[in-house]
C-alpha cells in the first residue's frame, strides 16, 4: 500500500519546494476527508498514487505529476463545476509559496486543469496523469461496482432518473474514444476490461 507522507515529500521536494509542507499535506489530507466525498477521497488518492509508483519511470517529470495527482481533486464540490480550477490554482500558489520555479508550478497548475477530461491529454506527462485518473475504469469488477456506487453517493441528491440519465451520457463518452488510455502501458494492461465495465455499465451490447 503506498506511503502518502512519503509520497508528498518525494513530490514535494522533487518539485523544489522548499520545507517540508506538512502545513500543505495535512490540508490536503483534510479535504480528501470531507464527509461529502464518497469515491473522491483518501482512497482514490492512494489508488493514483499507487499506480504512479508502478509507472513513475514514463512521466517526464515525475515530480510534477505526482504533486499534481496530489492535487486534482483537492477541491471538490458536486455542486460547482470549477473544481479544477481551484485545485490547480492552489497547487500554483502552494509550490510557489514554497520557492518552486514559476514553470514548475505553472505545469503542475496545467496538468490538473487536464483532469477536467474537456480534451485528449498531449503532452506525456499529462497522458500518464490522465490514464492515472481513469484507471478506476478499468478496475476489476467488484471494484468498478464499488465506484459506481460511490459516485452514486456523491450525487445522492439528484434524482434518480435524472442521474442515470447524465452517468451514461458521460461513460458512453469514454466508450466513444478510440482510445480510453493514450499511453501503451494502460493501454495494454485496462483497455480492455474498461471497456467492458462501461459497456455493463451504460446497458450497452457487449458482443
Amino acid at each position: 500500500m503506498t506511503d502518502l507522507h512519503s509520497s508528498w515529500q518525494r513530490a514535494w521536494r522533487g518539485a523544489g519546494a522548499g520545507g517540508d509542507g506538512e502545513a500543505v499535506y495535512r490540508a490536503l489530507l483534510d479535504r480528501y476527508d470531507e464527509p461529502h466525498r464518497k469515491y473522491h477521497t483518501r482512497q482514490h488518492l492512494a489508488e493514483c498514487l499507487g499506480a504512479f509508483e508502478c509507472v513513475v519511470s514514463l512521466a517526464l517529470h515525475p515530480a510534477e505529476v505526482e504533486v499534481a495527482l496530489w492535487f486534482h481533486d483537492a477541491i471538490y464540490d458536486v455542486r460547482r463545476d470549477d473544481n479544477e480550477e481551484r485545485s490547480a490554482d492552489w497547487a500554483r500558489s502552494a509550490l510557489l509559496s514554497a520557492g518552486a520555479q514559476a514553470e514548475v508550478a505553472e505545469r503542475v497548475r496545467a496538468l490538473v486543469l487536464t483532469t477536467r477530461h474537456a480534451a485528449e491529454p498531449v503532452t506525456l506527462d499529462e497522458q500518464v496523469l490522465i490514464d492515472i485518473d481513469l484507471a478506476i475504469l478499468g478496475a476489476p469488477e467488484p471494484r468498478f461496482s464499488e465506484y459506481e456506487r460511490q459516485i452514486r453517493e456523491e450525487y445522492s441528491f439528484v434524482p434518480a432518473w435524472l442521474f442515470k440519465r447524465k452517468r451514461r451520457t458521460i461513460l458512453r463518452s469514454f466508450m466513444k474514444r478510440p482510445r480510453i488510455f493514450t499511453t501503451p502501458h494502460f493501454n495494454a494492461a485496462l483497455e480492455q476490461r474498461a471497456r467492458v465495465n462501461l459497456a455493463r455499465a451504460t446497458g450497452e451490447n457487449t458482443a
